[in-house]
């Protein structure tokens, strides 16, 4: 038995407010003591390549008489584990020596993996890789409108792409979604409102990067859902939610577009509205992560009223307040429920939507991870991992034969639809169409 303690004398630093946080000692006891406690658990070992990382290396020790247990685990074993861990949360929700289950252990391991990269980000700088990685919205903006045709055209060729993985370290295989012609504020600023819209409320749409630039019919297919249900839908001037920053380490990065977004919220929300978000991924960092980095009382004001766009949407079934009677039959639908859905907690509303407000509708929920997660499965030296580990997903997807595919994560999207060939929608604008309030 190791000699590492299994309880903390203090609850670990999960915050770059705790004085602790970059501390080299003090993070290094706390990742030794969570090694020693995973390696004696092995529950998560199947959920991604950072938990066979840290057992490989424990066992090592252990086999060669060097260790009892993590005590010998030093700087290049961390980096391995860590660098492995692409942060889809689900060791967090099935472990269970965490403070949500009332645990003395106080575990929290994409926490860790996430205090590991900042510190290591505040020690030798952040990556050029995560540094593109974590603009999305400014290669959004950049490259969409009219030199979108153009950017396109780039993404397309595989000689460029390679070119650019040696540049970047964005792999060369990963299929990046097109720009889009018309960007969605774009699109929203020539929008009329439905007749009727305003009737039941007022809600603020947060697009996101991805569907401001990349997928605009995503939040188009909200303010259409949404008008129907009769909301008047509002956006704020919004910027990344910062997500693709902790990725890479960079909470200076990530702290200034939380503290930009909550400026531009508060007032909608102060004002009553909820604030209704398409991608799990962001939405999971507005609720969770935000008020973890940016401890204010506008901070957690704005967090609490963050939704996810279809658990809203499945709030008005469940009141009888989605309008279905002319809806359609989408058919057999194979859902993929998003790893960053599940963290938080909130169950599969868009699949409840789907099977049940239309008709003749069929819904599979396919819980297996896409390996993407962000940003981790766009690099180059984790693109081919992630994709043996999305193999499970790519299976039961295509074991099920449905007329539709549909997920909330629009990055599991870009693999799906690579790996199957097949069109991949998200579910709000697969309840658009079973409406009819597609252009």
């Amino acid at each position: 038995m190791s000699v590492i303690p299994r309880h903390p004398a203090s609850p670990p630093a999960t915050s770059p407010h705790d004085e602790r946080y970059y501390d080299a000692r003090d993070l290094e006891a706390e990742l030794r003591r969570t090694f020693q406690i995973c390696h004696e658990c092995r529950m998560c070992v199947s959920y991604c390549g950072s938990v066979p990382e840290l057992f490989a290396r424990v066992d090592r020790d252990i086999d060669s008489g060097a260790a009892e247990g993590a005590e010998r685990i030093d700087d290049a074993d961390i980096k391995k584990v860590s660098d492995a861990c692409w942060q889809c949360k689900l060791c967090y929700i099935k472990c269970p020596y965490t403070a949500d289950d009332g645990a003395a252990e106080l575990l929290d391991f994409p926490r860790l993996m996430a205090r590991e990269k900042a510190a290591r980000a505040a020690r030798d700088g952040v990556t050029l890789v995560d540094r593109v990685l974590g603009e999305p919205q400014l290669i959004g903006q950049l490259g969409s409108g009219r030199l979108a045709p153009v950017t396109n055209l780039i993404q397309r060729s595989q000689l460029l792409r390679k070119v650019q993985e040696k540049l970047t370290g964005v792999s060369a295989e990963f299929p990046l979604p097109p720009l889009a012609p018309e960007p969605f504020p774009a699109w929203f600023a020539k929008h009329e409102p439905e007749p009727g819209a305003g009737q039941a409320g007022t809600v603020v749409l947060f697009a996101t990067c991805y569907g401001n630039f990349n997928t605009p019919s995503v939040p188009r297919a909200a303010v259409r859902v949404l008008e129907h249900a009769g909301y008047a839908v509002e956006l704020v001037g919004e910027t990344c939610c910062g997500m693709p920053n902790l990725d890479g380490g960079d909470v200076a990065r990530f702290v200034a577009k939380v503290e930009g977004n909550v400026a531009a919220l508060l007032p909608k929300v102060e004002a009553g509205a909820l604030v209704l978000v398409p991608q799990p991924t962001c939405a999971y960092t507005m609720k969770r992560e935000w008020h973890e980095y940016v401890p204010t009382d506008a901070t957690k004001k704005v967090a609490s009223a963050v939704r996810d766009l279809m658990g809203f949407v499945e709030s008005l079934r469940k009141q009888g307040a989605l309008p279905v009677e002319s809806a359609g039959s989408l058919g057999r639908v194979s859902y993929h429920a998003a790893c960053h859905l599940r963290a938080q907690k909130i169950g599969f509303p868009a699949a409840r939507v789907l099977g049940r407000a239309l008709p003749d509708t069929h819904v599979q929920i396919v819980q297996e991870c896409s390996a993407v997660d962000g940003t981790w499965g766009m690099k180059a030296e984790h693109y081919e991992t992630g994709r043996r580990y999305a193999e499970k997903l790519v299976t039961a997807v295509g074991e099920a034969e449905p007329d539709l595919i549909a997920t909330d994560c629009g990055l599991s999207a870009l693999r799906l639809a690579r790996e199957t060939g097949r069109e991949v929608v998200h579910p709000i604008e697969a309840l658009a169409r079973a409406f009819g309030l597609e252009a």
